[in-house]
């Protein structure tokens, strides 16, 4: 287990700041969406720098501007729609100035990049802070979840793992992993629901566990969409990881790219099963 100690290292340095950061946008919510708009901004550098397209600087900017500026102001009504506009027009004003240089695949391959990346993480504050109850009951739902589910999956899949899931996409990925993966998943949904009910939230709010199964299953499995997903692309661009920002797992991009997927999830399914419910 060779690529567990930087894994752990990585982890005891950014579970404290993504706490210290979850307890400052109790108070103030908009740090959350700054924070995850400058996540999206790199995760969009890296996708664009996996296809050798940050040297069109114009493109590179266009993009990650977008990527931070969509989380931050997504709340802001109208102001998310004049954006995506501005950003479109921008994309393919640099397409008509550098037609020459810059081929319409790779124009396509960023555009789609940077509104796939951009579109799911825009679901954390959409799901956090339009709630009006706790800013970290839903933060803990999106990113706790399916990194259980990978958790379980690489920890399950490593010793027990024999039956190969999509060997020509991730070779390491099993299918006992997956169900590893979907347990875990399941698990950590029932001690965080138990946490948040009697421990952080007690008699303030009701923890709709039902709610919160379906959602570790959905998760579950939505998340190994997103990492085959990404993992195809860069099965195609024949690279490792998209970054080397955290030890053991690769850029900021190989580390949430399940959540691009199933942060929309949760902002999906709490309209229809609200996960939790203000005690009047």
């Amino acid at each position: 287990m060779k690529s567990l100690k930087p894994r752990l290292l990585t982890a005891a340095i950014g579970i404290p700041a993504v706490l210290l950061i979850l307890i400052l946008s109790e108070f103030w919510n908009p740090l959350l969406g700054i924070v995850a708009g400058l996540a999206t901004a790199v995760m969009t550098g890296e996708f664009l720098y996996a296809k050798r397209l940050l040297g069109c600087i114009p493109l590179a900017v266009v993009c990650m501007a977008y990527s931070f500026l969509m989380p931050v102001f997504v709340l802001h009504g109208s102001v998310a729609y004049i954006i995506t506009y501005l950003f479109l027009l921008a994309a393919f004003c640099v397409c008509l100035f550098y037609y020459k240089k810059l081929h319409f695949m790779n124009l396509a391959y960023a555009l789609f990049g940077t509104v796939l990346i951009t579109f799911g993480m825009t679901a954390v504050p959409i799901a956090c802070c339009s709630n009006g109850v706790s800013v970290s009951f839903y933060f803990v739902a999106i990113f706790l979840l399916p990194w259980m589910a990978d958790g379980g999956a690489y920890f399950i899949g490593s010793f027990f793992g024999k039956h190969k899931l999509a060997p020509n996409i991730s070779p390491k990925k099993t299918v006992e992993g997956v169900l590893g993966g979907v347990v875990a998943c399941v698990a950590a949904a029932l001690v965080m629901g138990l946490l948040f009910q009697f421990v952080f939230l007690r008699d303030s709010v009701r923890v709709n566990f039902f709610a919160l199964i379906v959602l570790a299953l959905l998760d579950s499995v939505i998340s190994i969409l997103g990492d085959l997903s990404f993992s195809l692309i860069k099965r195609n661009l024949k690279i490792k990881d998209y970054g080397s920002i955290f030890p053991g797992h690769g850029g900021m991009l190989d580390r949430c790219d399940s959540i691009i997927f199933t942060a929309p999830l949760v902002v999906a399914l709490s309209q229809m099963l609200p996960l939790l419910t203000v005690m009047v």
